[in-house]
């Protein structure tokens, strides 16, 4: 045992806390060393380098987001479930701006489809959207839609992006609405016989 009790899950999570404090992209083994008051080297029988480190913190950061969802959509649907998984997603990315950044993160596939807090994602998530009557490929569509909303709402919202003086609170559920009447009225792609 390391002497500062050092074990991959607190290292994990130790990066994770740093994440939201100075930014994912800061997020440094030296930096990580000095908090735990060892050498960076020490930290390599924990982690193989700091891409392995960031990519244990996205599986940290997707597990912590999809709970908070799950509690949010239990027990609700269509309308209700939308805006809920929504208010949920946004608060997570703005109350844990680090942690949210190292879920958009690109991770090798072969891990994805080990990781148990990835496929509840999607069930979730895919769940959700069969309340509203959606098949493949629509549902990879959907899918894709609402990702690409919240994310760029949240991106934009944390940064200050929103100059106009509407209460962005207000414009955020009037972009819900607009994604459940899309959603209810999905333009659906007809199949076709190859």
């Amino acid at each position: 045992m390391a002497r500062a009790g050092i074990t991959a899950d607190r290292l994990v999570t130790a990066a994770a806390d740093l994440a939201d404090e100075v930014g994912f992209e800061n997020v440094t083994l030296s930096a990580l060393a000095r908090r735990f008051g060892v050498k960076d080297a020490s930290l390599y029988s924990h982690v193989r380098s700091v891409q392995d480190l960031r990519v244990r913190v996205a599986f940290l950061a997707g597990g912590e987001l999809v709970d908070r969802i799950a509690v949010a959509v239990a027990g609700r649907a269509g309308r209700d479930a939308l805006t809920a998984f929504a208010d949920a997603y946004r608060a997570y990315a703005l109350e844990r701006p680090g942690r949210y950044a190292a879920t958009q993160i690109r991770v090798d596939q072969a891990l994805v489809a080990d990781s148990p807090a990835l496929r509840r994602t999607a069930e979730i998530t895919y769940g959700m959207l069969r309340a509203y009557g959606l098949e493949e490929p629509d549902l990879t569509d959907a899918v894709r839609l609402l990702r690409s909303t919240f994310h760029g709402y949240c991106a934009l919202e944390s940064t200050g992006g929103f100059g106009a003086p509407r209460d962005v609170q207000r414009s955020w559920e009037r972009a819900v609405d607009a994604l459940h009447s899309a959603l209810t009225h999905w333009p659906r792609e007809e199949k076709t016989d190859d």
